[in-house]
């Protein structure tokens, strides 16, 4: 997949359940989360999503706290036997977004004090 974000990608151990906001689609589909940034994230899923479509998703992140967003899907690509997707943060607040970028500066200083 062509690299397209704006902010840099880091691997993050989350869990993300989706949801679509469509009238009459509120299917929670479970995803294997690939990486995140501040502007969005990547993961792969074993259903079909449409491009363009709106998720509201529940993030839980490393703290085990939960982020609720809205993703857009802008990107998929078939990797081997998966579905990649790549899909925009959509009001995010700066507070969640600096919760990954925080994770991203730890694990930058863990590595070089172990490096």
């Amino acid at each position: 997949m062509e690299e397209k974000r704006r902010s840099k990608r880091i691997v993050l151990d989350v869990h993300i359940i989706m949801k679509r906001v469509d009238p009459g689609k509120s299917e929670r589909l479970p995803v294997d989360v690939i990486d995140v940034s501040r502007s969005g994230i990547g993961f792969s899923c074993n259903q079909l999503l449409e491009m363009g479509s709106i998720y509201e998703a529940e993030i839980q992140i490393w703290t085990k706290e939960i982020i609720k967003t809205f993703v857009n899907i802008v990107r998929m690509d078939q990797k081997d036997d998966r579905i990649v997707y790549g899909a925009t943060f959509v009001g995010l607040n700066d507070t969640d977004a600096n919760k990954i970028m925080i994770y991203d500066m730890f694990e930058e200083s863990r590595k070089s004090n172990n490096g």
